[in-house]
């Protein structure tokens, strides 16, 4: 089968930006003390209402990942994107792991986004030149070999050279690739929460997603929606952007039953969007 999403594609308004069939459910395959099986986190999932789904994994979760994609199915879930690591700096740049994950996505004809990070030992000892040239040699093979799958690819923001978005807006635009997207998470953006609407400016012709989170500049990383100080302010900036892709609600906390954390941090956007007055978005909560 073929999954019916398309990738990167965005609301005509932002009129829908908050509404629960625009949440993608995020970081939750690794983080559950639960550790459910496919059939059990879709059916979480449902039961939590999430339309989308974003996949998280670790080596051992891969035997699964084929039944994780049925499982989707049947319970009505979009496989919206997939996390690919790329944790080498050998010349061959997919390791076993992501070969076999690259494999699963053919023989199951599943149509994605490839949601693209790297570590940073893939530029170490370069200059910045040099990482941005490595960057767009690299981010282009992968791009070629998404597009093999019909898939397409999104810069992850994990920190480090790769994760500042000025730079994935540098290699997307030196790759003349308008359909390459960003992912944006709040949880590794503490650093930028200052700059973060010229940040936005600059990242906003190619933002797909947009992962939220509790935000103290001081920290901590992982953070319920609204115990923050400063992610009401950046969801208002992000609303009056106009930007139109999908939100993430991330589960994150590995010592905690996944269905109480993404429980939890639904409630807490729906209290912001009541001090928001975001009416419509909560009618469909």
């Amino acid at each position: 089968f073929i999954f019916s999403c398309t990738p990167g594609k965005k609301n005509t308004s932002n009129d829908k930006l908050f509404t629960k069939d625009n949440l993608v459910a995020w970081c939750v395959v690794p983080f559950d003390s639960a550790e459910r099986t496919p059939e059990e986190r879709a059916q979480m999932l449902e039961e939590l209402g999430f339309k989308q789904f974003a996949y998280d994994w670790r080596s051992k979760h891969l035997p699964t990942f084929p039944t994780e994609i049925n499982a989707l199915k049947e319970h009505g879930i979009n496989l919206a994107s997939v996390w690919v690591w790329i944790d080498t700096d050998s010349a061959e740049i997919f390791d076993d792991a992501n070969k076999q994950l690259l494999e699963i996505i053919r023989q199951n004809n599943v149509k994605t986004d490839l949601w693209l990070g790297f570590s940073n030992k893939h530029f170490d000892g370069l200059s910045d030149e040099e990482k941005l040239e490595k960057a767009v040699a690299s981010v282009s093979y992968i791009q070629n070999r998404a597009k093999e799958l019909g898939c397409t690819i999104s810069l992850y923001n994990h920190g480090d050279w790769f994760g500042e978005p000025e730079n994935q807006v540098r290699i997307i635009e030196k790759m003349g690739a308008k359909d390459v997207g960003i992912v944006y998470n709040f949880h590794h953006a503490h650093s930028q929460v200052k700059e973060f609407p010229r940040l936005l400016d600059k990242m906003l012709p190619y933002l797909r997603t947009v992962n939220l989170n509790g935000m103290k500049i001081e920290g901590p990383k992982i953070l319920t929606i609204g115990q923050g100080n400063e992610e009401l302010s950046m969801l208002k900036t992000l609303k009056e952007s106009g930007y139109n892709g999908s939100l993430g609600i991330i589960c994150h906390i590995e010592t905690e039953d996944a269905k109480v954390v993404l429980e939890r941090n639904l409630q807490g956007l729906k209290s912001l969007l009541t001090t928001m007055d975001e009416r419509a978005a909560l009618a469909t909560y």
